[in-house]
């Protein structure tokens, strides 16, 4: 019997191009009123009156990402369409040679593959725990697109003067999104409890932070543009020691958004 053709996979154009939907209802902070005055204060700090509210995010980015025990540039450019995924296609270099890939997930299918000169495959990996793990990420990444943050179904708790809970599943994964934010409602600190492996030992939820350093505005949004991220920011260390495993063991990402674009 004749085989079923392989189908294309979906490309980061094809994730940015929108659906067919009626045009975007526009941000007014007015209807926050139920919302905690700190949730309060960070979506108008995100988000500027009678911006429409996206759907999707386009970024470019460059920075440094770590691979083993050393630190390599990239550039790189990703899509974030929340009712379906996100793509975020790299190239990063060892030894002057060029690695090309993408991490994704798409309608429910995660993926990583990554080829030296684009030919020869350096990782490649998929299944439960990728799509498990890609489902955290871009939980956390909707400090990127904080239209989504708007959605009346997102449960709002103040933790203290500086830090709210925002608590919601995506991508069929529960989230307990804690922002750290100072006094005008910008991002300091976003962290999460993300499926993952870190260490090696075995895929399990551990805490996942993004450490925002300076920020910038595209399009009526203000979001995170300098960031570190990582493994175990304010974990229990072997030692005992907060904090002290996300620089030496955790951390593995460094950018910034040179330019965000949103539909």
């Amino acid at each position: 019997m004749p085989q079923p053709l392989a189908t294309k996979p979906v490309s980061l154009a094809d994730l940015w191009e929108p659906p067919t939907v009626p045009a975007p209802e526009t941000f007014d902070p007015t209807t926050l009123t139920s919302l905690p005055p700190l949730a309060r204060r960070y979506l108008g700090w995100a988000i500027a009156p009678a911006t429409p509210l996206a759907s999707a995010v386009r970024l470019h980015m460059h920075g440094t990402l770590k691979l083993g025990d050393q630190w390599h540039r990239f550039t790189g450019e990703e899509v974030i369409r929340w009712q379906r995924g996100m793509i975020w296609r790299a190239t990063t270099w060892m030894q002057g040679l060029p690695i090309v890939g993408s991490d994704r997930l798409v309608d429910g299918e995660g993926a990583m593959r990554w080829k030296l000169l684009g030919l020869l495959p350096v990782v490649q990996a998929r299944g439960e725990d990728v799509a498990r793990s890609g489902a955290g990420r871009i939980q956390g990444e909707a400090v990127w697109l904080p239209s989504v943050l708007c959605d009346p179904a997102i449960h709002w708790t103040a933790l203290n003067d500086f830090q709210l809970q925002a608590e919601f599943t995506a991508f069929d994964e529960p989230a307990h999104l804690t922002l750290t934010l100072d006094e005008r409602g910008a991002i300091q600190q976003v962290s999460l409890r993300r499926w993952g492996n870190p260490d090696g030992k075995g895929y399990r939820y551990d805490t996942f932070s993004v450490i925002a350093a300076a920020t910038g505005s595209f399009d009526g949004y203000t979001i995170p543009t300098q960031i570190r991220a990582g493994w175990f920011f304010g974990s229990d260390s072997p030692q005992g020691t907060l904090c002290d495993r996300f620089e030496p063991e955790g951390e593995f990402f460094r950018c910034t958004i040179d330019r965000a674009c949103y539909r």
